[in-house]
């Protein structure tokens, strides 16, 4: 290593040292470094069901650090460097991807065949559809002017038809539909988008979106929400104004969950979303003049299906923008990115958070957060985060810059790839992990029907604290994670002993795609709060 890049490492050690915010004692979890550089720095994230992971950044960061295979060059330019690679998790090796057009703040989910639907992105690619299917030769497809409006920092989400909905987007006050019912159909427009948008800063770029269980979807902007029904293009619901009336969207960026939900006799027992973190109001012009304010400390939690749905306002340990919520497979929610002061954008957050924190839905208001151990690297603006089968978070990307850049800067351009493992993967939960024998992986899941699920457990199990959950694969980018859920199915208290070490649970499928639109979900048993690895399952109609 040159003195002069020793020099640099070390400064941005003490640099991180005497910015990292006080917290409390960690209480658990481990980091590892799985790849030092894919070659891109992967601003978007999502896992596929075969346990690959497709990651992209953007076509006009420059050269990247991986090549196309076999001398490829994108049409009409010079660049033959890759800017979208396949994570094999299993092997822990990628396979450089060609994205034809800049998918730059793009966004996404997974059809019920389990390709990859990525709309949108910058200039030339504002309105294009792009596919990927996972197999050892595929690579993107893309679709010239598949949508009918310019798409920039949208969110999509999957419906009960099998349709994703793509909401929003700069200066995109509307919606539309992939695939399209028809070649005329056109994108409705959404008031509640300019009702929520600040002047010169936005603050509702990449709504939070989720599907309530009567097929109408939660919208949440800024700071305010409502219960929309898309087919009529009507507001069925305005909740109140998030106490405090600070912004949590892009650039304030904040993040969001639909907390569990537990299944009972075919209905949730309670439906709740969980808001937390952003930036106060202000901030972003402040950033932009070389202040950077503290970002928000708080949470708001709210029973989205009361009649009289209220905010419950929390207080976090560590204040945080930019960072992600991934619901993990025992119903916890975990924090994990971002930084302490600032807000999204090139060059404007400052003080990385390093501490992820799991937050427990269950608890009393007051015990539900939980420090975990810190990483050694910074994941600000642009990192991403997925959940993956085994239980481990994936964590990459992390760039605040306009282009790579690896010296001389506070944050360099961060190449590589870590995984996070919760503490229930320390081996001392080992004797209380279960492991599945059936159903096996890529089972079909028809709505309403009784499923038995045979696991294993080494040592003393208490039947009474066996669950079966359900979770969607969610498409990661900008501190969203669209189209996560994850459903606690109805067990009526089922666990069975048919031998030594060898348990059955009975469980009942949701009833329709309200609760889980048809398609690819990780299963898991659950046992005081330690998950099996997952399997994979396709629910269908």
């Amino acid at each position: 290593m040159t003195s002069t890049l020793l020099y640099h490492h070390l400064l941005l050690s003490v640099i991180l040292l005497l910015h990292a915010p006080l917290c409390p004692a960690a209480a658990g979890g481990s980091w590892s470094v799985l790849l030092p550089s894919i070659g891109i720095s992967a601003m978007h994230m999502q896992l596929l069901p075969n346990d690959r992971v497709v990651m992209y950044d953007r076509t006009d960061f420059g050269i990247s650090n991986i090549s196309l295979p076999n001398g490829k060059c994108r049409p009409n330019s010079t660049d033959c460097s890759a800017h979208s690679v396949e994570y094999d998790v299993g092997s822990n090796t990628i396979r450089p991807l060609m994205v034809l057009t800049n998918v730059w703040c793009s966004s996404g989910t997974l059809m019920p065949d389990g390709s990859l639907v990525q709309t949108g992105g910058w200039a030339e690619g504002y309105r294009r559809v792009r596919i990927y299917k996972s197999c050892a030769t595929c690579d993107w497809q893309e679709i010239s002017n598949g949508l009918n409006q310019q798409r920039w920092y949208a969110t999509n989400h999957l419906l009960p038809d099998g349709r994703q909905i793509i909401i929003g987007g700069r200066q995109a006050f509307n919606y539309e539909f992939y695939p399209k019912m028809s070649a005329t159909e056109n994108s409705p427009s959404f008031p509640f988008l300019v009702q929520t948008n600040d002047p010169n800063v936005e603050n509702n770029l990449y709504p939070f979106v989720f599907l309530y269980p009567d097929g109408n979807l939660f919208v949440f902007a800024n700071n305010r929400a409502i219960l929309f029904n898309y087919s009529k293009n009507q507001v069925v619901k305005t909740y109140p104004t998030m106490p405090g009336g600070q912004p949590r969207n892009y650039p304030s960026t904040g993040s969001a969950v639909l907390l569990p939900l537990r299944m009972k006799e075919g209905v949730a027992e309670s439906v709740e979303v969980l808001v937390c973190w952003g930036a106060p109001k202000g901030a972003f012009a402040n950033a932009n003049n070389g202040r950077f304010d503290g970002a928000l400390d708080t949470c708001g939690r709210i029973r989205i299906s009361d009649p009289n749905s209220q905010w419950v306002m929390e207080t976090m340990p560590l204040a945080r923008v930019m960072g992600d919520m991934l619901l993990l497979p025992n119903g916890h929610v975990l924090i994990i990115n971002g930084a302490s002061a600032g807000v999204a954008g090139w060059e404007l957050g400052r003080n990385p958070v390093l501490s992820p924190v799991t937050y427990r839905p269950d608890n009393q208001i007051g015990s539900r957060f939980e420090v975990q151990n810190p990483s050694t690297k910074p994941r600000v603006y642009h990192s991403t985060a997925v959940l993956l089968r085994d239980g481990r978070v994936l964590v990459g990307g992390s760039n605040p810059h306009d282009k790579y850049v690896f010296t001389n800067v506070l944050y360099p351009t961060e190449l590589s790839l870590e995984a996070f493992s919760p503490s229930y993967l320390d081996p001392s939960s080992s004797s209380s992990r279960p492991r599945i024998l059936s159903p096996k992986t890529k089972t079909k899941i028809r709505y309403g029907k009784r499923i038995a699920v045979t696991f294993t457990v080494p040592g003393p199990v208490d039947l009474n604290s066996v669950s079966v959950t359900i979770v969607s694969p969610s498409f990661n980018t900008h501190s969203l994670s669209m189209n996560q859920r994850l459903l606690v199915l109805d067990s009526a208290n089922s666990t069975k002993a048919l031998g030594r070490s060898t348990y059955r649970v009975g469980v009942t499928a949701p009833p329709s795609g309200n609760f889980a639109p048809a398609g690819h979900y990780l299963l898991y048993v659950v046992h005081k709060e330690i998950p099996s690895s997952g399997i994979w399952v396709r629910m269908q109609r």
